[in-house]
């Protein structure tokens, strides 16, 4: 039997190919797959996918009509359709999810349990004991991502505007070579700045705060996201007061200060949380669910 995984994200997709035991064969990749302002003559999706898992097979010395018993494939932002061309996947059974879907599976090892996602955003997925499920956050950057490296940075700019000149502004001013906070807010208005542009700010705050060097625009962010999170798994796991397990992935989560923060800040929002680390990446977490098919 042959299974397939995908990770299909806003940066870059990855596919990864498996045989009955799980064992992996070999690992696939390809560009971006969200479907951000796509219109129904977009390929961007069906390309990141189909060239993902033709990567793998090119890479395993695999033919290209290879069929796989099961697929699964976590979308980054998926609704439930595709609204541009859909992907032509070679696989008895096809499933397309929501990239928390796969991450939980991955970082869960397919068990029960809370998984949060904090990257460049942030979302919560909860499967509890009995197999229901429960989906938070995720309302993007305009009306959501609580806590992550967007937010964060974000916070930093709001605060700046509030306080005037201090070491936020300053560090802002440096860090994206503009003159004026006027100027660094219309060039993200406008687009010349992205949303993972200003998200790679994140991290100058993260390291103030980890020295408590600077103002409260570059100090308070991190700890204020950390409070966030905490927030998000416990109504991932609608403040049941049962044992339940706790993962946070991403790229945030990855500076061991903030990790600690996150975990104490859980264990305050929600007692009976037990925060564990990460077992597998996403792409793990799709074969485990195509296997499972």
């Amino acid at each position: 039997m042959l299974f397939a995984g995908i990770d299909a994200g806003q940066t870059s997709t990855t596919a990864l190919i498996a045989g009955d035991d799980g064992h992996a064969i070999a690992f696939g990749y390809a560009g971006p797959a969200d479907e951000i302002g796509a219109d129904a003559q977009s390929t961007r999706l069906r390309d990141a996918l189909e060239g993902a898992l033709a990567d793998a097979l090119r890479n395993a010395n695999m033919k290209e009509e290879t069929r796989f018993d099961a697929i699964v494939a976590g979308i980054s932002g998926y609704e439930g359709r595709v609204y541009g061309q859909s992907p032509r996947l070679p696989g008895d059974r096809v499933r397309l999810v929501h990239d928390t879907v796969i991450a939980h599976a991955g970082a869960l090892g397919g068990n029960s349990g809370v998984v949060v996602i904090a990257g460049t955003g942030s979302a919560a997925y909860a499967v509890f004991a009995d197999g229901s499920s429960h989906f938070e956050g995720g309302w993007g950057y305009l009306f959501g991502d609580e806590g992550s490296a967007f937010w964060i940075a974000r916070t930093a700019i709001s605060l700046a505007t509030y306080h005037g000149d201090c070491d936020g502004t300053r560090a802002l001013l440096s860090f994206f070579d503009v003159h004026t906070l006027r100027e660094l807010v219309r060039a993200f208005y406008v687009g010349d700045v992205s949303r993972a542009s200003l998200a790679s700010f994140a991290p100058v705050c993260i390291a103030a705060a980890k020295a408590r060097e600077g103002c409260p625009c570059l100090c308070d962010p991190p700890v204020q996201a950390a409070q966030e999170l905490a927030r998000l798994a416990a109504r991932a796991a609608r403040e049941s007061a049962d044992p339940i397990d706790v993962a946070f992935v991403g790229g945030l989560v990855a500076d061991p200060w903030l990790r600690n923060r996150i975990t104490e800040a859980t264990q305050d929002a929600l007692p009976a949380a037990n925060v564990v680390q990460a077992k597998g990446d996403p792409v793990d977490g799709a074969l485990v669910l195509a296997r499972r098919a």
